[in-house]
């Protein structure tokens, strides 16, 4: 009868490395966040869905552009919250002015600059990456109620105590007189 039992250290080993691959994921996870994290909720990203066709053709209603906080120049297309408009944000191209004074804002595809000129503090963040089309998925993703469902399922994750080894130890109490040899032997 040959012996299957695994070294002592086995189970060991493969419990040490089950948990620092957990340990690894939920790190990445935690710095992938971070640099996705919107700005609604504090964090550097704004994910803006493009409605109407003032910046056609850079970009067209249904587009998903990522935004992220930084220094603003002239020329970079830039989301910005106007405080007479009360929340709504606009996604437009600088064409002049500061971040001090007011920048002056202007769609790629109107004639006219826009009455608003933001400072620095209205500007949410610079445009950094555009998904065409992903629009009805980039709403979900700036809702505040499904980042926070995200959060508690990843953090339920996070307490959710791990199950026992799939592989039971086979000098446990339970197995103690079950028989190792796991041949089938023909009946018949």
């Amino acid at each position: 009868m040959t012996d299957t039992t695994p070294a002592p250290g086995a189970h060991r080993a493969r419990r040490v490395l089950r948990a620092l691959v957990s340990v690894l994921f939920y790190a990445a996870a935690a710095v992938a966040a971070w640099f996705v994290w919107p700005t609604n909720l504090g964090g550097c990203t704004t994910l803006t869905v493009v409605s109407g066709s003032s910046m056609e053709p850079t970009y067209v209603t249904g587009d998903l552009v990522v935004s992220r906080c930084g220094a603003p120049q002239v020329g970079d297309v830039v989301v910005y919250r106007p405080h007479e408009l009360d929340g709504a944000r606009i996604i437009h191209r600088l064409v002049g002015g500061d971040g001090t004074t007011g920048w002056v804002v202007q769609g790629d595809n109107n004639d006219w600059t826009d009455p608003f000129t933001p400072t620095d503090e209205e500007i949410l963040g610079v445009a950094a990456l555009h998904v065409p089309k992903v629009g009805l998925v980039g709403r979900l993703f700036t809702s505040p109620w499904v980042w926070g469902s995200c959060m508690l399922v990843a953090l339920g994750l996070l307490v959710w105590p791990s199950s026992r080894d799939d592989e039971t130890d086979p000098a446990s109490p339970d197995l103690a007189g079950a028989p190792q040899d796991r041949t089938l032997t023909p009946t018949g």
